[in-house]
């Protein structure tokens, strides 16, 4: 069971999102297009803790009702109800985990888009074809996602494939879903340009990193830096 601390930190985020609920519908909010767009993510990142609160407030209502039927005389009512109470307390057992994970630290980057570097590692000609297949998966689940994709940089394998593909990924949360790509990634299958049937190992590594927005640049005034050069004296300098 969740500590009473923490169920006040959830109960007064679920009063939060019926706040930005109420000011979402306000035409001086509406026409603040830079307010309307903060409040907006917000209320989408409060949306998901909100149904699993709720979720959650729904079963322990359940748990008591079914713990009441176990008492009754009626044994196969009170069986049933100790069946329920199982099931009720192993779903209360999952949903206090799943909040949890909802109070952890939001991460700025989580909103943003993403540059997605898809690079064909050992395998030869597979690896690269190992690549193409990423780059159409993540591709295609951006679109289901309703994300748009750009392809900014290519270099493709001799038969199909990449060597190197760069894109970016933008939309709400891309960075959120995305970032925990980032790594090697292996596939054992008969290639089909293996002529003897055997099964290769090939692999790609994948690197997902944030886009920083403009505004949070960081620019270098060409007037603060001091560059130096030297040149070794010894020999072969």
């Amino acid at each position: 069971m969740l500590p009473s601390a923490l169920l006040n930190r959830l109960f007064a985020l679920s009063e939060r999102f019926d706040e930005l609920n109420a000011l979402l519908s306000e035409p001086e909010v509406i026409n603040n297009q830079d307010r309307f767009r903060s409040l907006s993510k917000e209320h989408a990142r409060l949306h998901d803790l909100v149904v699993v609160l709720d979720r959650y407030q729904k079963a322990k209502a359940d748990l008591q009702v079914a713990e009441q039927m176990s008492r009754e005389s009626d044994r196969e009512m009170a069986a049933m109800a100790l069946e329920e109470m199982k099931e009720l307390q192993a779903e209360i057992e999952t949903l206090d985990e799943a909040l949890k994970v909802h109070l952890l630290p939001h991460d700025p980057a989580d909103d943003g888009d993403v540059i997605l570097e898809i690079r064909a590692g050992t395998g030869g000609d597979e690896a690269a074809i190992f690549a193409g297949d990423l780059l159409r998966m993540y591709l295609k689940y951006a679109d289901a996602q309703g994300w748009r994709t750009e392809i900014l940089s290519e270099q493709p394998g001799e038969h199909g494939g990449y060597r190197e593909v760069i894109a970016q990924i933008s939309g709400d949360g891309v960075y959120a879903a995305l970032k925990f790509e980032s790594g090697a990634h292996r596939v054992q299958r008969v290639p089909t340009t293996e002529t003897q049937g055997r099964v290769h190992t090939s692999a790609a590594t994948v690197a997902v990193m944030p886009v920083v927005p403009e505004s949070e640049a960081i620019t270098l005034d060409p007037s603060t830096l001091r560059i130096d050069t030297f040149r070794a004296s010894g020999a072969g300098g």
